[in-house]
């Protein structure tokens, strides 16, 4: 009875140790378990991880080549930004020269006036306004109220009404308002007082509004054009 009595007990044991066991495995299975789901999880991870990596590889890439095509376009503006600059400078460059011409063209329909304008305007301003010359009309640099020399186009003296007067006048291939007061400011104003009685007098091809005369003489200034030269001296 005893070694029943053992034995029993043994078993009791062995079987409670066996109770032990299957808990553990119970609670070892249910831990792995715990760590396959979390293994899961982080596979699951790491898969949206390369996923977004594989993203932002791709749009690195976009945007290298945006960037690459935005060098060559910046490249290709800048080409066409020197071809336009080149472009520009000759275009100024060629403005020059043609202002350049256009003045020396101006210049000359200027001189054509005044070299008429000595032949005739001597009997022109005699007839119109009793002028008699004491000298030929020639162009010359005068001093004026300031202690500078200007050049003036059409100088002579001679005499109206028993008063000494020096005519002083110039050319323009189109009178303008403009020019009537261009001639009052830089060289009438500035010769004023320098001599007691001057006779201003300007020589054009035509007008550029119709008043334009009308305007000057009102300002003292008397106006000749050019066809009143031609039959004095074809005369």
């Amino acid at each position: 009875e005893q070694r029943l009595e053992a034995l029993t007990i043994r078993v009791d044991k062995l079987a409670e140790a066996q109770e032990r066991t299957e808990q553990r495995l119970n609670q070892l299975a249910e831990a792995q378990e715990h760590t396959e789901q979390r293994l899961n999880q982080l596979a699951e991870a790491q898969e949206r991880t390369e996923q977004r990596l594989n993203q932002l590889a791709e749009a690195q890439e976009r945007t290298e080549q945006r960037l690459n095509q935005l060098a060559e376009a910046q490249e290709r503006t800048e080409l066409e930004l020197s071809k336009l600059t080149q472009e520009v400078r000759k275009l100024v460059k060629d403005h020059a020269e043609t202002k350049r011409r256009l003045g020396g063209l101006s210049d000359t329909v200027g001189y054509t006036l005044e070299d008429r304008s000595y032949l005739t305007l001597p009997r022109l301003l005699k007839k119109d306004f009793g002028i008699e010359l004491k000298e030929g009309l020639t162009r010359k640099y005068l001093l004026d109220n300031k202690g500078e020399h200007i050049e003036v186009n059409i100088v002579g003296k001679g005499t109206q009404n028993g008063k000494e007067v020096l005519i002083v006048g110039e050319s323009k291939s189109r009178l303008s308002k403009n020019g009537v007061n261009d001639f009052i400011r830089k060289k009438l104003k500035r010769l004023e007082g320098t001599h007691e009685n001057l006779f201003p007098v300007l020589i054009t091809y035509m007008i550029s509004q119709w008043d334009v005369e009308e305007y000057a003489r009102s300002k003292g200034i008397a106006v000749y054009y050019s066809y009143q030269l031609l039959p004095l001296i074809l005369e």
